[in-house]
């Protein structure tokens, strides 16, 4: 009798044990499957745009050359100057841009040579906005180095006579050659530092002590500059 209770309990636990674990599986099967978290979706970096502004500080260093056709020993110089300049690019490529550059600075012309002893002949204003095409080096990081070419159409405008009475610098076409770099901080942010060389001969007319001659101020200048960029 014993041995019967015995067999019958043994036979209720293993009974009870496998019902319980036909219930787990079953709610198991009901539960629906794990899923892994979705991937953080991380926003597209905003291309940068093609247009980009330069403002500098401009070093004005001129050749000090020039001719009187009526005086073969005659010469002048120029005074050099300090400005402000602003330029605009647009980049049709990572690689290639268009630049305008804008600044305008005066000059005082003096008389060189056989005409030393009239000191200074006039003054004048120069606007010389400057148009380079440039090719952007991008396997350097940060530092963005580039070279240029371009054309210069220089204006002359307010134009003083001193010992000479009347002073007519003409405008004028040149070409323009330039190098540089940028070190960009971050994608908008950089520091920028500029050579520029103009080729500037400019015709003039001038009437000292009542005579008039004429010739070429052949400036030449070179245009240092540095300053921040800025790439929207």
């Amino acid at each position: 009798m014993t041995r019967v209770r015995t067999i019958s309990t043994r036979s209720l636990v293993a009974t009870a044990t496998l019902l319980l674990l036909s219930s787990a599986a079953a709610m198991a099967a009901d539960l629906p499957a794990a899923q892994e978290p979705a991937p953080v979706a991380v926003e597209d970096v905003a291309a940068l745009s093609p247009w980009q502004v330069r403002v500098r500080g401009l070093g004005v260093i001129t050749n000090d050359k020039g001719s009187v056709d009526q005086i073969g020993g005659a010469d002048l110089s120029y005074s050099d100057s300090v400005i402000p300049e602003l330029d605009i690019s647009y980049y049709f490529t990572d690689n290639i841009a268009a630049e305008l550059i804008l600044g305008t600075t005066y000059a005082n012309v003096y008389g060189e040579g056989d005409i030393a002893g009239l000191g200074k002949l006039g003054k004048t204003w120069v606007l010389p906005p400057t148009l380079t095409l440039q090719y952007h080096f991008t396997d350097f990081g940060a530092f963005k180095p580039y070279v240029g070419a371009g054309i210069n159409y220089t204006m002359f405008y307010s134009q003083k006579g001193a010992a000479a009475s009347d002073l007519d610098v003409k405008n004028t076409f040149g070409a323009a050659l330039q190098v540089g770099t940028d070190y960009m901080i971050n994608d908008h942010w950089g520091l920028n530092f500029d050579v520029k060389k103009l080729f500037l001969k400019a015709d003039f007319d001038a009437t000292i002590v009542g005579t008039d001659y004429s010739g070429k101020a052949k400036l030449d200048p070179w245009l240092i500059g540095a300053g921040v960029t800025y790439r929207f």
